[in-house]
């Protein structure tokens, strides 16, 4: 009797285990792999893979930070070794939890945040957060992150057990899913997602009026909390809004912000009328119009940053350490290899194709 019941608890612990490992399989063919398209939601994730560099610099925000800061150019004029920890909508509280995340793993001596998220004073998107969030390291503080962020619609369990929120991907299923399952490329070089083509700026619509043109008081709060965890912890903050003019940055928002810094003993520079000063052609130095800008304008942006940077903390020249240094070249390389590539497909299909590394390994 005794060795019936011990037979059956072990084939119910086999199938128990069976079942568990086919419904991970299931989950790692069916959770996006961002390598082609929309791939903003495979950034959070690198940041892990880059550990074995020191990054005195950690820029934080939306893709106003991930699309137009370069970081090869902060390396390559003046040795800055800084990273990228930016995602598509970045909220205030996600960019707080970043941070108490990067913290774990290092301190950097400056954070850079880039200051438009503050439109955003309540959760928005499901997808956004999902983006931001599915490539953290589960951590009480990923946890109170997707707290923070979730919707009314939105479960943890969703977050826990992603197959559950990406159980219906079934028909957008790709050959990058199946290839892809248990590794993938990287989608930016430090943070830095690189495009290479020119779509010159248009006129932009007339931004609408706002009803309370007042950021957001929980926006505020949250942006106050970020200065509080790097002063803590002997970082200092700086705050800038990137030269891009859309979508369109109020007078009223950009003189809270100011009055903030003020206030925090913050430095903070509104970068939009100072497009000249940069050296910004935005018919050259943007690939979608406007929005964004491209690698051609990303390094003009970034060489601005890294002499701020340089003349007013004391950072490390890196390319003067040479285990460090041999670290970055590679990333350089790949870099100059991004944009190479990026060039032949212009050429060959009137448009960038592929980001790069994947055409790059194949």
């Amino acid at each position: 009797m005794k060795l019936r019941i011990r037979h059956r608890a072990l084939m119910l612990l086999i199938t128990l285990l069976v079942t568990a490992i086919l419904m991970w399989l299931l989950q790692c063919l069916l959770v996006p792999k961002y390598q082609k398209g929309i791939v903003e939601g495979g950034m959070m994730a690198e940041y892990y893979d880059d550990l074995d560099v020191p990054h005195e610099v950690i820029f934080l925000g939306d893709c106003e930070v991930y699309e137009d800061i370069s970081t090869v150019e902060l390396y390559r004029e003046y040795g800055i070794s800084s990273y990228i920890r930016g995602s598509a909508q970045q909220l205030l509280w996600q960019s707080y939890y970043i941070l108490e995340d990067t913290l774990q793993y290092e301190t950097p001596k400056v954070v850079v945040f880039n200051v438009y998220a503050l439109a955003y004073n309540e959760p928005q998107s499901d997808s956004y957060n999902h983006m931001t969030l599915d490539g953290m390291r589960w951590s009480k503080i990923k946890w109170d992150a997707i707290n923070a962020s979730m919707t009314e619609e939105e479960s943890m369990t969703d977050y826990l057990f992603p197959l559950l929120y990406y159980h219906s991907r079934w028909s957008d299923l790709g050959q990058s899913d199946y290839e892809h399952m248990f590794s993938r490329d990287p989608v930016t070089v430090n943070g830095y997602y690189l495009r290479s083509d020119v779509y010159p700026q248009g006129e932009f619509p007339e931004p609408k009026m706002l009803a309370d043109p007042n950021i957001g008081k929980n926006a505020m709060l949250w942006l106050g909390k970020i200065a509080d965890l790097c002063e803590e912890n002997g970082i200092d903050l700086v705050l800038v809004k990137a030269p891009t003019e859309y979508p369109h940055w109020y007078e009223e928002w950009d003189e809270q912000v100011s009055s903030f810094a003020e206030g925090r003993g913050i430095p903070y520079t509104n970068y939009i009328g100072l497009q000249e000063e940069i050296g910004l052609d935005m018919s050259t130095d943007t690939y979608d119009g406007g929005l964004h800008l491209n690698v051609y304008g990303a390094e003009k942006y970034a060489d601005t940053l890294g002499q701020f940077l340089t003349e007013n903390y004391d950072l490390t020249d890196y390319r003067t350490v040479p285990q460090i240094a041999s670290l970055w070249d590679n990333k350089a390389a790949l870099y100059d290899e991004i944009i190479d590539l990026q060039q032949q497909e212009i050429e060959e299909y009137g448009h960038v194709v592929s980001w790069g590394v994947n055409a790059i390994d194949s």
